[in-house]
């Protein structure tokens, strides 16, 4: 793909860190992406239950789900620039304490004496600052090679997988056992934690040698975080824009399907919490091995436009099973593919787009790529909820069959040059 070659020098350990320094940067940076992933989950397993303890319907749930889709749609690719401009110990710093702000308004919407309606939806104001896949993503570019890249971001579906995981059994169990205000709290104490890692243990930048030679002229002025320009900007570089719209049209049906599965898993296969935790389990094991084993070897053998091509085509399949899908173990047997190409595409895109811009962009570009799901979150319970109401369950098939056998079509049309990403 026209400019899809990285940078000279890229993949260089930054000025000052050393190459024995590197691999704990990369160490610490799956560790926090999993602490906050595991708290994150425990949120998501606990809220729909504290929104029905305080009396709100399923249209104020959605409205909720929405306020902080819009939140992180907006705070995304803004984020991402500061992360490029800040380095990567402050935004990391400022993710894990936008998520302790997090917790502790939804902590506080649990208490009788305070207005537990209004404090659950302040809770979802921070989200605009909560980014830490995408800082992860963009310090793990800085610090990979072309060739490892797609290796090296495909390591943090062992991190998603572990927290969802662990954030799906733990807020279960510990609000079972303790009260629902209980995983909040024990979140708001393991994202404190993770500000101090974060603040101690990151590097303040993870890019200056490798911007080496790229360094804006003397006398021009220092782009803003909020130039909305330079952030369009780089949608328009040569073959940015066709693999963003394939990321974007690909994993939108997949994604109105996730924004509806907690309705889906109590209405249509009938599951207790308990019953949906172990899904969500299953869930988070299959992408652990999937994304964090599979999808790295797969990448020393065919390039990244064969793999693009396949999880497309494995999304229609999937597709078309699932507009036949009666049980929850058809769904099970559904899922493997389900995941394969969900992981698939978005460790293949991340890694085409990063390699597209110039390595002081990689952060604005992943803040671009993780604005995708938080757009999904903002129309999808609307347009999802219409769907299932209207045509059930297997319109969620034949939406992801006949959009990404659209995709598929036009891949076939115009694919992506054949490039081996083979390390050598």
């Amino acid at each position: 793909m026209p400019g899809a070659g990285a940078p000279r020098g890229q993949g260089q350990p930054p000025a000052g860190m050393g190459a024995l320094v590197q691999p704990w940067v990369l160490l610490f940076t799956y560790l926090l992406t999993t602490l906050e992933l595991t708290c994150l989950f425990m949120q998501f397993s606990t809220i729909p239950y504290l929104s029905r303890m305080l009396g709100l319907d399923s249209v104020t749930f959605g409205y909720l789900q929405t306020t902080f889709g819009v939140l992180q749609l907006l705070g995304g690719p803004l984020f991402g620039r500061f992360a490029d401009q800040r380095g990567a110990r402050a935004a990391f710093t400022i993710c894990f304490l936008a998520a302790s702000a997090l917790y502790l308004l939804l902590a506080a919407s649990c208490s009788p004496a305070l207005p537990g309606v209004a404090l659950l939806f302040a809770s979802r104001l921070p989200a605009a600052l909560m980014h830490t896949m995408p800082t992860a993503q963009m310090v793990i570019a800085d610090l990979s090679t072309p060739e490892e890249r797609p290796t090296a971001l495909s390591r943090l579906g062992l991190c998603f997988g572990v927290g969802t995981i662990l954030g799906s059994l733990l807020g279960g169990t510990l609000s079972t056992a303790y009260g629902i205000q209980c995983p909040a709290i024990i979140a708001l104490l393991l994202n404190l934690l993770g500000a101090i890692l974060s603040f101690t243990c990151i590097p303040i930048s993870t890019k200056r040698a490798r911007v080496h030679g790229q360094a804006d002229p003397p006398g021009k002025p220092k782009a803003s975080v909020f130039d909305l320009k330079a952030i369009a900007h780089l949608l328009l570089q040569p073959g940015v824009l066709p693999v963003f719209l394939i990321k974007v049209i690909s994993g939108f049906p997949s994604g109105l399907f996730t924004v509806m599965f907690s309705i889906i898993c109590m209405e249509f296969f009938g599951l207790e919490p308990a019953q949906a935790g172990y899904l969500l389990s299953f869930f988070g094991l299959l992408l652990m091995v999937i994304q964090g084993l599979v999808i790295g070897q797969l990448n020393r053998h065919f390039s990244e436009g064969a793999l693009l091509q396949a999880s497309v085509l494995v999304f229609c399949m999937v597709g078309l099973a699932m507009a036949s899908m009666s049980s929850v173990l058809h769904f099970c047997l559904l899922m493997p593919g389900f995941i394969f190409s969900l992981c698939t595409l978005n460790v293949v895109t991340d890694s085409i787009l990063t390699k597209a811009v110039s390595a002081s962009d990689t952060g604005a570009m992943l803040g671009l790529c993780a604005s995708v799901q938080p757009l999904t979150r903002t129309v999808g319970p609307t347009l999802g909820g219409l769907l299932y109401r209207s045509f059930g369950v297997p319109v969620f098939g034949h939406v992801q069959f006949a959009v990404n056998f659209l995709v598929l079509l036009v891949l076939w049309r115009q694919p992506l040059p054949q490039k081996r990403n083979r390390v050598q």
